[in-house]
């Protein structure tokens, strides 16, 4: 059974830091990319960043470059984004995705490109 496990949201004040991990279990292949998406109330899912498990290709969205960072620990499948100098407007649900990489991702950030989802965790950022 396939399965994105995360955990790590909560609740911080501005400014604070959160890390987010994303465990992956259920796959017989290492061929494909992590992905993180949020959608905060009122608004579209957005695509937040990806990895991917091989060779660490990275992507951020403009949003988040200066204050998020993406990493693997491929030895226990799982994937970390490390939030820091959080803002309100960094208030969401985020949801780790997984893409197999045996055909060509054209937009990392598009939601229909990403085939499994987690359950998503909430990430809620006070003034």
């Amino acid at each position: 059974e396939v399965r994105l496990v995360e955990s790590g949201g909560g609740t911080v004040q501005a400014g604070g830091s959160l890390r987010l991990s994303c465990e992956v279990s259920g796959f017989t292949t290492d061929d494909y990319a992590i992905g993180w998406f949020r959608r905060a109330p009122g608004k579209e899912r957005e695509g937040v960043s990806c990895i991917s498990r091989r060779g660490g290709r990275i992507y951020y969205a403009d949003s988040v470059k200066d204050h998020f960072a993406i990493s693997n620990d491929n030895a226990r499948n799982t994937v970390y984004l490390q939030m820091v100098a959080l803002r309100p407007e960094d208030t969401a649900v985020y949801y780790c995705a997984l893409v197999l990489l045996d055909h060509a991702v054209v937009k990392w950030n598009d939601a229909n490109e990403w085939r499994y989802w987690g359950q998503g965790s909430q990430v809620t950022v006070s003034s």
